[in-house]
C-alpha cells in the first residue's frame, strides 16, 4: 500500500489539524504556531498533502518570502513514520517552491520533533550553535492601532525591578494586585476576586505614576494614561470625553488605565455645581462598566485624598486605597546607589541628610553635583570627582518638595483613608 501526494485543498484543513496533534513527538511548542499555518494556507502558499485510502496521512506547509521559503509545518501520521513519507512530502513541496523562484528553504523544529530525519535525508543542512530569541507581543494589531489613538503602549519589561527601595509598597502591590491579576484562575479557586480599580494617594513627587507604569510592565499589559484636560476640549465636554475613552478601553483585552491627580475631576461636589456633578457621575458610571470585565485595572492617583468626593471612595468602587509616601531610609539608600559609584562617598550620610526627600528631589541633587563636577573638570583641565561634602553642600541648598505639614497630613490620611 502506498500514497499519492497532491496540493492542499481548503477542505483538508480539519484533517490537517487532527493530524498535527497526533504527529508531534515532543512536548515543546512549535516555532510556528497554528495561526501561522492557517495564515499560510489561506494565502495559498505552496502546501501539499499525502493521501492513502482516502485519508490524509501527511502534510507539508510552506511560507514564501521573495526568494526564501520556510517550512512552517511537516506532520506525519504516526503509523506511516519511517517509510520515507516525510522525504517524499518535502521533495514535492520543494518542486513547487523552485517554480516560484525560491532558492533558500529553511525550517525551525524543536529538537526531536517529527520530520527531523526527513529534513536530513532531503539534503537540508543542520546548523548547530544557533540561539533562538522570541518575543510574543501582548496586543493584537487591532489593539495596537487603538492604543496608538489613545496614546498608550506596553511599557518595557523591567520597570518594576527599576523601582528603588519602597520595599513595603512593592510587597503590598505585588501580593494584593499583581498576583491575583497574573493568576486569575488560582485566585478564583480560593475565592479571591482580582482587583479592578485601585487608588494611590500621597504627596506630589513620591512615585505614584512610576508605580502605575511599573504595574503595567510587571503584568505585560498595555498602559493608557487618561488626561482629563484633553478630553474636555471635545464636543460634549469632559463627561462625553470620559464616556468615549472608556468605551474605547473596553475594546482592549487587557489594559492598565491611569488617571493622575484625579482630585481635579472628582473633588467634593458643592450644592448647585451641576457641571462638577455631571463629571463625577460620568466617572462613576464609567468605573462601574470598567469593573465588569476581567483583564483590566484602573489606577487613580491623588495628591490630596481629602478633596475627593465621598461617593468616589465608597466601598465597591476601589478595591484598595494605597498610600505612597516619601522613600524610607532603605529606599533612599537604593536611590543614592543609582547616582554614586564611588566607595569614597558616605552614602549613609546622604541617606540621613535627605530624610523626607522625594525621588525627584534626590535626582535633582545628584544632577546638581554632576553638573558642578563637570564644570570643575572643564575649568581645571583635569578629571574631577565629587566628594561627600559636595553632595551634602548641594543638599543644604536644595529645597525639598515636601514640608513637614504635608508629611504630617499624609500620615494622618493613612489612618483615615487607607484600605490595604
Amino acid at each position: 500500500m502506498t500514497w499519492h501526494i497532491r496540493d492542499f485543498y481548503p477542505e483538508d484543513l480539519d484533517a490537517a489539524f487532527r493530524l498535527d496533534t497526533a504527529s508531534t513527538t515532543t512536548s515543546q511548542t512549535p516555532l510556528f504556531d497554528a495561526s501561522d499555518v492557517v495564515a499560510s494556507l489561506h494565502a495559498r502558499h505552496p502546501s501539499v498533502v499525502a493521501v492513502a485510502e482516502g485519508s490524509i496521512i501527511g502534510v507539508a506547509v510552506s511560507r514564501v518570502d521573495e526568494d526564501r521559503a520556510w517550512v512552517v509545518r511537516l506532520s506525519l501520521d504516526p503509523h506511516w513514520r519511517g517509510r520515507g513519507l516525510g522525504s517524499a512530502l518535502l521533495s514535492e513541496l520543494e518542486h513547487r517552491l523552485l517554480v516560484l523562484g525560491v532558492r533558500r528553504i529553511a525550517a525551525l523544529l524543536p529538537a526531536g520533533e517529527t520530520g527531523t530525519d526527513a529534513f536530513a535525508n532531503s539534503g537540508f543542512i543542520h546548523r548547530g550553535g544557533i540561539v533562538l530569541f522570541e518575543k510574543h507581543e501582548t496586543v493584537s494589531p487591532h489593539a495596537a492601532a487603538l492604543l496608538a489613538r489613545l496614546g498608550g503602549a506596553v511599557p518595557p519589561a523591567g520597570r518594576w525591578q527599576q523601582i528603588a527601595g519602597m520595599v513595603e509598597e512593592k510587597r503590598l502591590i505585588e501580593r494584593r494586585i499583581i498576583l491575583p491579576l497574573s493568576l486569575p484562575e488560582q485566585a478564583a479557586d480560593h475565592g479571591v476576586v482580582a482587583p479592578r480599580a485601585i487608588m494611590m494617594f500621597g504627596p506630589p513627587g513620591t512615585g505614584k505614576t512610576t508605580f502605575a507604569r511599573a504595574i503595567a510592565s510587571r503584568l505585560g499589559w498595555p498602559f493608557v494614561e487618561i488626561f482629563p484636560s484633553r478630553l474636555a476640549a471635545g464636543d460634549g465636554g469632559l463627561p462625553a470625553g470620559l464616556s468615549a475613552v472608556f468605551a474605547q478601553l473596553q475594546q482592549l483585552d487587557t489594559v492598565v488605565a491611569f488617571i493622575d491627580e484625579v482630585e481635579e475631576i472628582a473633588a467634593h461636589r458643592e450644592p448647585g455645581a451641576t457641571a462638577a456633578t455631571a463629571i463625577v457621575n460620568e466617572l462613576l458610571k464609567s468605573l462601574v462598566q470598567f469593573r465588569d470585565r476581567t483583564g483590566r485595572l484602573l489606577v487613580c492617583a491623588t495628591n490630596s485624598i481629602r478633596q475627593l468626593d465621598k461617593a468616589f471612595l465608597r466601598h465597591g468602587r476601589f478595591d484598595y486605597v494605597l498610600p505612597v509616601g516619601p522613600p524610607d531610609a532603605a529606599a533612599r539608600e537604593a536611590l543614592w546607589r543609582q547616582y554614586i559609584d564611588s566607595p569614597d562617598i558616605d552614602s549613609a550620610a546622604l541617606v540621613e541628610a535627605t530624610q523626607g526627600y522625594t525621588p525627584a528631589d534626590i535626582a535633582h541633587v545628584a544632577q546638581g553635583v554632576a553638573q558642578a563636577t563637570f564644570e570643575k573638570t572643564v575649568d581645571s583641565g583635569r578629571r574631577c570627582h565629587a566628594a561627600t561634602v559636595d553632595y551634602l553642600r548641594t543638599i543644604q541648598v536644595t529645597r525639598p518638595t515636601l514640608n513637614q505639614e504635608q508629611i504630617t497630613e499624609f500620615n494622618d490620611d493613612i489612618e483615615g483613608y487607607a484600605r490595604l
